[in-house]
């Protein structure tokens, strides 16, 4: 029986938004503190260098368990996980609003990474289940945005809330809304029929299960393009504004992630709506890779900028639409979607330092030049496992 979705009527656009919001509070679980990273000292100022970890904690399980979390997911319910999920996000954060010792912190935000885990693989395995297909690719894009929105949101409303309260209400605060979240999709989601639960896998078979997703050109795909783009996008903006005019240095790169969300859901949409989401990667990537020669022709020119913003939306958007295209199985998907979040997690931590290192070497066309390296890899490896899974894909 093919249970890779439950026919439903009509696309279910209220879930799909509140699940969509879930995923605004998985974001948050990294932007929380990336916004008062500045300010962090403050709470814990014997903590010095080791701050970092602060940030670098949550990823841990993502690139150790990301893989196999898809299996265990399956197995504990789809519905089940991401409500659970939400509420070990809350409990985190209503311990850490108790200034909490900074070692108990740092398990927190450990544990608080098995809640964003099981947020990022349940949530994008059950979307495609509550919408019709024409919808599917849509209803991906919007869950594409969710850290640029998130981050956006923290900026406009978090920082204010700690500048009148303190860093530790931004806890709390997150704590409300992911509480909020678990109890109204424990509510919703039981209205929502889901494919049945798959038996546990055994710890014996871990490492046969990480083969088999590895093996697989269609489960592997969407992560391996995921890689190259993870490791670019975080990166770029990161470094990019020391090397940009600082009459528009703060304009250019508070733009780009908007530019990027609404590329994702104008043209990103309608490009899905006439091509595999594959190709819309491809052409994202190889949008990226003109984006990187204009800069290194043109140094920091504002619009080669936006070029670069409107290739990521193009990316972003419809690798998580290609899941569902290349795995009918949601049990396909949930592995697919674990080995998208495992190399999103490796990506944002090789990228930064990776490109620290190239402006080192070679300055800023160095950086430039790793960067489409970096792109034309993502199209290259897209192109190749498009050729295993005996499709022709390339733009």
């Amino acid at each position: 029986m093919n249970t890779s979705h439950i026919s439903q009527p009509q696309t279910r656009w209220g879930v799909v938004m509140i699940i969509w919001a879930a995923g605004l509070g998985a974001a948050a679980q990294y932007g929380k503190i990336s916004v008062i990273f500045d300010q962090l000292g403050l709470l814990y100022p014997g903590a010095g260098s080791s701050l970092s970890l602060t940030v670098t904690m949550v990823g841990v399980l993502g690139i150790l368990l990301g893989v196999v979390a898809g299996g265990f997911v399956a197995s504990f319910g789809y519905r089940r996980s991401l409500v659970w999920a939400l509420w070990i996000g809350a409990a985190m954060s209503a311990l850490q609003a108790l200034h909490l010792p900074y070692g108990l912190f740092l398990a927190t935000r450990l544990i608080e990474g098995l809640s964003h885990l099981g947020i990022v693989v349940a949530a994008p395995t059950l979307i495609p289940q509550i919408c019709s297909p024409r919808h599917r690719g849509t209803a991906l894009s919007i869950w594409s945005t969710f850290f640029g929105v998130s981050f956006a949101l923290l900026v406009w409303i978090g920082l204010p809330l700690v500048a009148g309260f303190g860093l530790l209400s931004l806890f709390g605060a997150h704590a409300l809304v992911m509480a909020v979240l678990a109890l109204v999709l424990g509510r919703v989601l039981k209205s929502v029929q889901v494919p049945p639960r798959l038996p546990l896998p055994k710890l014996a078979d871990l490492p046969g299960l990480h083969l088999e997703i590895y093996r697989s050109a269609a489960k592997v795909a969407p992560a391996a393009g995921w890689l190259f783009y993870t490791t670019c996008f975080v990166a770029l903006l990161t470094v990019l504004p020391s090397h940009l005019d600082p009459a528009v240095r703060v304009g250019v790169i508070s733009a780009m992630p908007l530019v990027s969300i609404a590329t994702s859901m104008t043209l990103g949409v309608w490009l899905l709506r006439r091509m595999a989401a594959v190709r819309v990667v491809q052409a994202g990537f190889l949008l990226a890779a003109g984006g990187a020669v204009w800069l290194l022709l043109m140094p920091g020119l504002p619009l080669a900028c936006m070029a670069l913003a409107v290739a990521f939306g193009l990316v972003q958007g419809a690798s998580f639409a290609s899941v569902p295209q290349l795995n009918a199985e949601a049990a396909e998907q949930a592995q697919s979607n674990g080995a998208m979040s495992q190399a999103g997690n490796m990506g944002n931590a090789i990228g930064t330092p990776l490109m620290v290192a190239a402006v080192a070497v070679g300055g800023y066309h160095g950086m430039m030049m790793l960067a489409l390296v970096l792109f034309l890899g993502g199209f290259a490896v897209h192109t190749m496992l498009a050729r295993r899974r005996g499709q022709t894909v390339a733009i």
